[in-house]
Order: structure tokens, then C-alpha cells, then sequence
């Protein structure tokens, strides 16, 4: 065996289809486009969801649901999670840079504290918001809560 012997196996390799080159080639003439119609033409481009005129199925279906521009997202934070958290890092004040510290909350994220659980030792609460009742609790057993 010689490299200049080498050819690949029979019927493995096939001609490139050479569109367009005149009569003889078998392919001229309307060059395997069919007759007329924007899709025999030059730069053609369908539309994305383009269904031949018909009204496309994400104009025919409903639209739900609605998103504010103006809504504040808040991590929320119950009393039962902030006396998880102090009883596992043995502290009595949580502050927003130390819960972004410790990975509890993201760097951009804002903390609402509510009132989901019991809380059972004072602690020092810093939040962006925090609801009435849990505002309530907190104070009731000798916390407080500070609003950033």
C-alpha cells in the first residue's frame, strides 16, 4: 500500500450538486428553485412564525399575565428562618451585609422580614421592610428591627 494507491471505498464519496451552471448540468434554468414565488428569488427570508399568511399561532393565543416595571422583589425572611439562622452562627444581630456575607442573600437583594414562626431570644434586625406583625413580635420579646 502506497499513498498515491489510496482512494476511498466505493459509493462512499458523491459529486457536489453544482447548481446553476447551465443547461447541461441538468440544473440550470430555474436552478432547483421551482417557478416564480418569493422563494425563487434572491434574499429571500421568511419571517420568524411567518405561517403562509395565516394568522400566526403567537397572534392567535391569548396573552396572560402582566409584569410591573415598578415592582420590588423582596427575599423574604420569616421569624422561624431568623432564629434558624441565629442558632446555627450563634449570633443576636443580623444585618444585611452579614446575610450577604454569609451567602444567605445575594449582593443585590432586598430583605423583607415577616412573620411566619415564633421567635424566642431578642435579636437586632436589619431589613429593607418588615411587616407589622413581625415588627410586633420582634419588639414584644425585647428586639428590635432597624429599616435600611
Amino acid at each position: 500500500m502506497e499513498l498515491h494507491n489510496l482512494k476511498p471505498a466505493a459509493g462512499s464519496t458523491k459529486k457536489r450538486k453544482r447548481i446553476a451552471r447551465g443547461q447541461g448540468s441538468g440544473r440550470g434554468g430555474t436552478s432547483t428553485r421551482g417557478h416564480k414565488g418569493a422563494k425563487s428569488r434572491s434574499g429571500y427570508s421568511r419571517k420568524r412564525g411567518f405561517e403562509g399568511g395565516q394568522m400566526p399561532i403567537h397572534m392567535r393565543l391569548p396573552k396572560r399575565g402582566f409584569n410591573s416595571r415598578n415592582r420590588v422583589a423582596y427575599v423574604p425572611l420569616n421569624l422561624a428562618r431568623l432564629m434558624e439562622i441565629s442558632e446555627k452562627y450563634n449570633v443576636s444581630e443580623i444585618t444585611v451585609d452579614w446575610l450577604k456575607a454569609q451567602r444567605i442573600i445575594r449582593k443585590n437583594d432586598l430583605v423583607k422580614v415577616l412573620a411566619n414562626g415564633e421567635i424566642t431570644k431578642p435579636l437586632k434586625i436589619s431589613a429593607h421592610k418588615c411587616s407589622d406583625k413581625a415588627q410586633q413580635a420582634i419588639e414584644a420579646i425585647g428586639g428590635s428591627i432597624n429599616l435600611v
